[in-house]
């Protein structure tokens, strides 16, 4: 494979304070471990392709990880974290996340492979582009280039989301400010939009379009009578006392969710968008033209979608041995695992507390904590249950 090396760029400035800017990193090369581990990028494929085969939901969950991995503080394998070195509640227990995050145990089982092979050589960072690659593929994609050489992030933090990142009921100019200031343009949006043609949504995500839209109106008028009619067959209406976690899932597209093209584009034409942020991309002019241009041609929607795969696995990434680490572990970094072996006085802590034992065999089956628990109040009951049921 001929090597590449991806050419610099900078991000759009942002344009709100606070926002977080991002940067596209000279550096990473394709075929970067063709000396040091010339057979990872084929073992990851094929754990990849091995999850796939036993659950479906693997391929959409390990493109959403990739992504919201990138989003934030670039692609160093943050969200992969359990616990930050800093004590911060890291990324993966956001309520942008948390219970929704799909594919975690793929990239352990892929970690842990290539680690038998290449021993400190392959970083989560760079396992987490190929998986979502190949996740891609496995869904219906052609193979496209991933350039590797990244390196992991040693801090994690939830804080970091809030504000930052793209939620389902955002609007285009929304969307394309939070894109914009990731130096990812309003076609790389829609492009990436495409992914939810697999996966699916919780109902409390979308039950505002299908129960008490407005005064006038119990039904999102933008919505295909027909297909919101099945939607109120699956979601009853919302209750606050319900667990998010039990709640029906709709597949974003009902003909073909489970293989990644250009029906989505159709079904939005169709009115039949399921989230507010998907709907969102027919009623902005600019972005419908491009939902049509999409619709009409699946070639360019393919090259499109992987050339902004390749954009957002470069956003602040990690280069060189004075930056980041390759961890040991994909949830833990270095240092960690002795760091949590019990002290004397922690033994009784650890009668008490049973999913503090560490479980020194194989990381994704190591007993975490309980996720803290969201505030009861009415008003955070609403916020968390809108940020946490999308995947």
């Amino acid at each position: 494979m001929p090597r590449l090396l991806f050419l610099i760029a900078l991000l759009a400035s942002a344009v709100r304070r606070g926002a977080v800017d991002a940067s596209i990193v000279d550096g990473l090369e394709v075929g970067f471990y063709g000396q040091t581990c010339p057979d990872a990028e084929g073992a990851i494929r094929n754990v990849v392709n091995n999850e796939i085969g036993m659950n479906r939901g693997i391929a959409p969950g390990l493109i959403r990880l990739f992504f919201h991995d990138c989003f934030i503080t670039g692609c160093d394998a943050s969200i992969l974290l359990d616990e930050s070195p800093a004590g911060d509640v890291p990324e993966k227990e956001s309520s942008a996340n948390g219970f929704t995050l799909v594919g975690l145990r793929t990239i352990d089982i892929a970690k842990s492979t290539v680690e038998s092979m290449c021993p400190r050589t392959v970083s989560c960072a760079d396992i987490l582009a190929f998986a979502a690659r190949d996740a891609a593929v496995a869904a219906g994609l052609p193979s496209y280039d991933v350039a590797a050489g990244r390196r992991d992030g040693m801090r994690s933090n939830m804080d970091d989301l809030p504000g930052n990142f793209p939620v389902p009921g955002h609007h285009v100019p929304r969307l394309t400010e939070l894109f914009s200031q990731r130096g990812l343009t309003q076609e790389d949006l829609v492009a990436l939009s495409g992914a939810h043609s697999i996966g699916g949504a919780h109902c409390f995500m979308f039950s505002n379009r299908i129960y008490g839209f407005s005064k006038d109106a119990d039904v999102d008028p933008s919505l295909d009578p027909d297909y919101a009619a099945r939607l109120r067959q699956v979601c009853p209406p919302k209750n606050p006392n319900n667990d998010p976690q039990q709640a029906p899932k709709v597949k974003f597209d009902a003909r073909t969710g489970e293989s990644l093209d250009t029906a989505y584009y159709s079904e939005l034409l169709a009115r039949r968008g399921l989230l507010t942020s998907d709907n969102a991309l027919i009623e902005d002019a600019q972005t419908r033209a491009m939902v049509e241009a999409f619709a009409r041609d699946e070639v360019m929607w393919q090259q499109k979608f992987a050339e902004a795969m390749q954009k957002v696995g470069m956003l602040d990434v990690l280069i060189g041995a004075d930056k980041g680490q390759v961890r040991k572990q994909c949830r833990l970094v270095n240092g960690q695992e002795q760091q949590q072996q019990p002290q004397p006085q922690q033994q009784q802590r650890q009668q008490q507390l049973p999913w503090l034992r560490p479980q020194p065999h194989f990381p994704w089956l190591r007993q975490r904590r309980p996720p803290r628990p969201f505030p009861r109040h009415p008003m955070g009951d609403l916020i968390n249950g809108f940020f946490r049921g999308f995947h």
